[in-house]
């Protein structure tokens, strides 16, 4: 076996940092995407993608006549509602002011017939006038303060009659407005704008094109605030855990960061890592950078470990080729542990100096030796 040909590696005992390692790109942290309110078709495209908006910003122009006449309609009955309130109001109010009268005249009817008995009690005690003249004025006056009682009731009545009417009035008036709040906003989303400011991503539809409710017609990004999406191997994505360190090289630079989120779906054998990026980005960093990223996973501070060999997987046995100070190498049985990106930790089979063979020897699976040439 040619010597040029083979990678060797020697075992150490030491610092051993696991990370897992995984492609990805730059993603905005905030990105928003602007949704067709109403069906409605595109009038006019305004913003192309690429330019600097604000949040007020008009991007897009729809049309939809149905909903301008709506809007129309909807401003019509709520004028409608209005008036009848006022002229209902208006006819309660008038109606009370009677039910009050009637109880003004009770009162006053009754004030009249007590002062006239107090008056007939002094002189039928003197015998001036019969004394069941007095008591028929007794009569009345008993009569008139049972009048006056129900004038009171009516009234009392009468407002909490008032109040319920108005406040059914109130309600139907209520959901009109909603209604044309609603309208409003359609035909206020038919100008479509950015909502935040930042950079226009992305412009879906086209000019003349139909479009229904829900669809998305834009996308906006901040892009000074960014995040990497890492995909990582599914059998290497077990150990992450949110908060640890990683490491994004944009290829021109190397920005720090830590794990923000874990996506717990597996797509493809990969699991989507999002990585919150924490230091000055490197010139040239934009929205969908392509990217590698490492994630510190732990230290293993007095480890036996050596560079990872072909094929060689993390708590797993394998038999390994070690060579001797005259470059003979001999199989011997190895205990792996923990593995990293380049480095897999040695739980036996193996010490401190020695030299093995990393490169695939799949081809030499028949020989237990072999001299390096």
């Amino acid at each position: 076996m040619e010597r040029s040909s083979v990678l060797v590696d020697t075992v150490k005992r030491g610092e051993l940092l696991r990370e897992v390692r995984g492609p990805g790109t730059l993603v905005p942290k905030e990105i928003r995407w602007i949704a067709a309110e109403t069906s409605a078709r595109v009038e006019r495209v305004l913003i192309k993608p690429g330019a600097v908006v604000e949040a007020d910003t008009i991007i897009l122009e729809l049309g939809n006549p149905e909903v301008d006449d709506q809007l129309l309609a909807a401003n019509a009955e709520l004028t409608a509602a209005q008036s009848d309130l006022a002229a209902k109001r208006t006819e309660l109010t008038s109606r009370l002011l009677d039910q009050q009268a009637a109880q003004a005249q009770a009162k006053t009817d009754y004030e009249t017939a007590r002062m006239q008995a107090e008056s007939e009690k002094a002189v039928a005690e003197k015998g001036i006038i019969p004394a069941v003249q007095y008591r028929k004025s007794l009569v009345v006056l008993e009569q008139l303060k049972y009048r006056v009682d129900i004038e009171q009731q009516r009234v009392d009545e009468f407002r909490r009659n008032i109040a319920a009417q108005l406040a059914a009035e109130q309600a139907r008036l209520d959901q009109l407005a909603n209604t044309r709040d609603l309208r409003q906003r359609q035909v206020d989303s038919l100008q479509v704008r950015a909502g935040i400011a930042g950079i226009l991503q992305r412009v879906a539809v086209e000019e003349g094109q139909q479009v229904a409710a829900g669809s998305n017609l834009a996308r906006v990004a901040r892009p000074g605030d960014l995040m990497a999406e890492l995909r990582i191997a599914e059998t290497q994505a077990k150990d992450i855990v949110i908060g640890q360190a990683a490491h994004i090289d944009t290829r021109n630079g190397i920005v720090e960061g830590k794990v923000l989120r874990i996506d717990p779906a597996v797509q493809n054998g990969t699991v989507q890592v999002d990585v919150e990026l924490v230091g000055d980005l490197p010139a040239g960093a934009r929205p969908d950078l392509s990217v590698d990223g490492t994630i510190e996973l732990e230290r293993l501070v007095d480890a036996l470990y050596v560079g990872r060999p072909a094929f060689g997987q993390a708590d797993s046995e394998v038999r390994l080729f070690k060579l001797d100070a005259n470059d003979v190498a001999t199989r011997v049985p190895v205990q792996f542990g923990r593995s990293s990106v380049n480095q897999i930790e040695i739980r036996s089979g193996l010490n401190v100096g020695d030299r093995i063979i990393l490169s695939d020897t799949s081809a030499y699976d028949q020989h237990d030796r072999i001299r390096l040439e």
